[in-house]
């Protein structure tokens, strides 16, 4: 596993369009578009929504600890596997996660961290 950074930026939605709008540009013509990753927000508070107290120590825990289960990861916790289950998601969906899927006998989903560090970036 390579590890990475994450960028997390705040923009607007006009900032978000007018980035699609270039690279799909540039894509026409032909032109070579350089990959970047990262999670975009709308504003700081849409961010902090999602980055809250305990989402970052379920994000520092995966990353120290490496859990095989979500099950696990709520006892390294100690957290109600349901509540811990839905920021797991919440986090997945947002980009912050990897959930792999596995079937050892009974099937389980292990929650990845593959990055070193959150860097965010906001405009002023």
């Amino acid at each position: 596993m390579r590890v990475r950074n994450i960028k997390i930026s705040i923009k607007s939605d006009e900032e978000l369009f007018n980035e699609v709008k270039d690279v799909m540009g540039k894509l026409h013509k032909g032109r070579k578009v350089t990959k970047h990753e990262g999670v975009s927000f709308a504003s700081f508070e849409a961010m902090r929504k999602v980055l809250t107290e305990e989402r970052l120590r379920i994000l520092k825990t995966i990353r120290k600890n490496h859990p095989q289960s979500i099950y696990e990861l709520a006892k390294l916790l100690h957290r109600d596997i349901k509540n811990t289950f839905n920021d797991v998601k919440f986090l997945a969906d947002a980009g912050l996660i990897e959930l792999k899927k596995t079937k050892d006998g009974r099937e389980k989903t292990t929650p990845m961290v593959n990055y070193e560090k959150i860097l965010l970036e906001i405009p002023v």
